[in-house]
C-alpha cells in the first residue's frame, strides 16, 4: 500500500498521520471487498505502508486516476476542516494494497515524504 500526501498543504506532523492513517484504512477496507486475494497477502505479509509525496493536488489527481485505471484499490481522503484547514480539502490518496510491481508503475518516481 503506498499513501501519497500533498506537500503544499504543509501540514503538521500530527495532521499528517492522521490523513495518512484514514487513508490506510480506508483503502484496506476497499481492498477486502474488491481485491480480496490482493488484501489477504497483504495482511499476511506485515501490512506495508509507504508514504510518498507530491507537489500538488493535480499530482495527487494523475495518481489516483492511474490507480483508478489499473483497478487498484485508490482512495482520496478529503478533511473535515475542524483544525488546519478548510473542509473538503483533499490531503492525500491512498492506492493498494497491490502488488509491488503495479504500484512502482503508478508510483516509483515519487520520494519518500
Amino acid at each position: 500500500m503506498v499513501i501519497v500526501v500533498r506537500k503544499d498543504l504543509d501540514l503538521r506532523p500530527g495532521k499528517m498521520a492522521a490523513q495518512v492513517g484514514h487513508a490506510s484504512v480506508s483503502c484496506s477496507l476497499k481492498a477486502k471487498k474488491e481485491r480480496r486475494k490482493w488484501y489477504k497477502k497483504w495482511l499476511a505479509e506485515g501490512q506495508r505502508k509507504i508514504v510518498l509525496k507530491v507537489d500538488t493536488l493535480a499530482d495527487l489527481g494523475v495518481v489516483n486516476l492511474m490507480a483508478e485505471e489499473e483497478k487498484i484499490p485508490t482512495v482520496m481522503i478529503r478533511d473535515a476542516g475542524l483544525t488546519e484547514i478548510p473542509p473538503g480539502t483533499v490531503t492525500c490518496v491512498g492506492v493498494g494494497p497491490a502488488p509491488a510491481n503495479i504500484l512502482d508503475q503508478i508510483t516509483g518516481d515519487l520520494s519518500l515524504y
